[in-house]
């Protein structure tokens, strides 16, 4: 699937897309590295069948190709494999998990428009938030700062542009 016009929302981590009211909305594209279905054990399915494979640490777009960029990259990095949080939402690497956000950042930031909107959602069950932050090399504009149930965090960017643009 490429990009067109009515695709001005890029989800590069959209696993099994479970906070999207509507999990098929045309306006987004909808991205992982991971294509495949499972039973859990209750018996229901759970899919990741992303509209394009893609790694969001090197995305297959050109600079400032979308307005909007939703990403829920995994946040857990001491997690078994076969474990049901790795398969259902993505496990980071041990090793390079800093390197991998810092790239995910920045290529996330170079597909954007100028002014376009980065909405990023993490939990920091494990990693806290502000070492993720300083892994970004743009300042954040506003989010919930204290969640005191969940330890998830919406933070929304906005990338610089010139009055021109």
């Amino acid at each position: 699937m490429s990009v067109n016009a009515y695709q001005p929302v890029l989800d590069p981590a959209s696993s099994g897309r479970m906070f999207w009211f509507d999990k098929h909305d045309t306006r987004v594209l909808f991205g992982d590295i991971r294509d495949e279905s499972w039973e859990l054990c209750d018996g229901r399915r759970f899919d990741v069948k992303p509209d394009m494979e893609m790694d969001y640490r090197d995305l297959p777009f050109p600079d400032g190709t979308f307005r909007m960029v939703v990403l829920d990259p995994p946040h857990l990095r001491h997690v078994g494999e076969n474990a049901y949080m790795a398969k259902k939402y993505g496990a980071l690497d041990p090793e390079t998990w800093q390197e991998d956000l810092r790239l995910m950042f920045r290529e996330c930031f170079r597909v954007l428009k100028p002014y376009g909107v980065l909405i990023f959602k993490w939990n920091e069950v494990q990693i806290p938030l502000s070492k993720i932050l300083k892994l970004c090399d743009e300042k954040p504009l506003f989010g919930n700062k204290q969640p005191k149930q969940t330890g998830t965090h919406w933070i929304v960017f906005m990338k610089p542009g010139t009055e021109e643009q």
